[in-house]
């Protein structure tokens, strides 16, 4: 059996009179002696759940590794993102235009599509290169063309988006019904939220970020997590956080984190993390405490890191009667605490 210090994850944990307080061993059926057959078949049903949590793990790696900001920071950076000019939409590829020239109606035109490259043809102009601006913009340009080719002046002209095909963003995690929306003009959060049917407190839905793809398509291109206060945004206490959405944004929804605890506690189970730090022993505790059959001293965290399950033996009684709250192990998101039944 390899024995693997717990310092670096724990601490300087040391000894007490007895033996180790807390060791980490690599997994051995053997050492989760001590738990019913219904309690082995319940282990291995949580193991096989948190296994399915595959996609949703690998995005909170990927947002550990990006640069986090708040929305004040991110603000602070990026002024002309409070503007209203920030929300203005630009037309892109495949989006679909309505545009009327009120003096001339045989000029106006419906459903005129945006070709992949970011030109439309209009009668008497031809092409015109659209991509990437915004429907003032275009009935500028438009009215600009028809006045130089003396066709019309002071042309007054009206385009509206009919489709929005071109830009998109992802709702992602405890909401109903996660997936891709096209992005339409003005667009925030709240918005974005509300055609994903809404939250899911089930699940989650404590707090919520933005993954913004910043120069997109250029060698700068990075991506960014912007931090929100959800429930602030919820309540209306926050409105700052209602941001203005941009094209490729992603909007999570981190769903609730869990551990489990299985074996002779009063109420074994699955509970929620309801603040940032919870320890083994406010663990227990949660779980209404130990059984009389309990054997305390053999507590064990079952802890998949690096892709390696291992074993955090620990002797609680070390830790509640003896004062000793320093050795007292952290419990990380998906930890199963194995409590087994005392042989004597």
């Amino acid at each position: 059996m390899i024995i693997i210090p717990i310092v670096l994850a724990l601490g300087v944990l040391g000894c007490v009179t007895g033996g180790q307080v807390v060791k980490v061993t690599t997994v051995e059926e053997s050492r989760l002696d001590g738990l019913k057959e219904e309690d082995l078949a319940r282990l291995e049903k949580i193991r096989k759940a948190i296994g399915h949590k595959g996609p949703d793990k690998s995005l909170k790696d990927v947002i550990k590794r990006t640069p986090n900001f708040s929305v004040a920071e991110y603000l602070l950076m990026h002024p002309e993102r409070r503007g209203r000019a920030a929300a203005d939409y630009r037309v892109g590829g495949y989006d679909v235009l309505s545009i009327t020239v009120y003096e001339e109606e045989d000029l106006s035109r419906e459903a005129v599509r945006v070709s992949a490259d970011g030109y439309i043809t209009f009668p008497l102009i031809g092409r015109l290169k659209v991509d990437g601006m915004t429907t003032s913009e275009i009935e500028r340009l438009i009215s600009y063309k028809l006045a130089d080719g003396q066709y019309l002046l002071d042309a007054h002209v009206s385009v509206m988006v009919t489709q929005y095909n071109s830009k998109k963003y992802l709702v992602l995690g405890a909401v109903n019904n996660p997936g891709s929306y096209p992005l339409r003009g003005r667009e925030r959060v709240l918005d974005a939220i509300s055609r994903a049917g809404g939250i899911d407190f089930e699940e989650g839905g404590k707090k919520g970020m933005i993954i913004r793809t910043e120069n997109p398509d250029t060698e700068n291109e990075r991506k960014i997590v912007i931090n929100i206060d959800l429930q602030g945004l919820l309540k209306g206490s926050d409105q700052i956080s209602n941001m203005f959405l941009s094209d490729r944004d992603v909007i999570y929804i981190p769903k609730a984190e869990h551990f489990y605890i299985i074996g002779q506690v009063k109420n074994p189970g699955s509970f929620t993390f309801t603040k940032g730090n919870i320890t083994l022993v406010e663990a227990i505790s949660m779980a209404g405490g130990f059984t009389p059959i309990a054997a305390r001293n053999r507590t064990r965290i079952i802890r998949v890191e690096d892709g390696v399950e291992k074993i955090i033996e620990v002797k609680v009684d070390a830790i509640t009667r003896a004062g000793k709250k320093i050795h007292d192990v952290p419990i990380k998101p998906d930890d199963v605490i194995v409590v087994p039944e005392s042989f004597f």
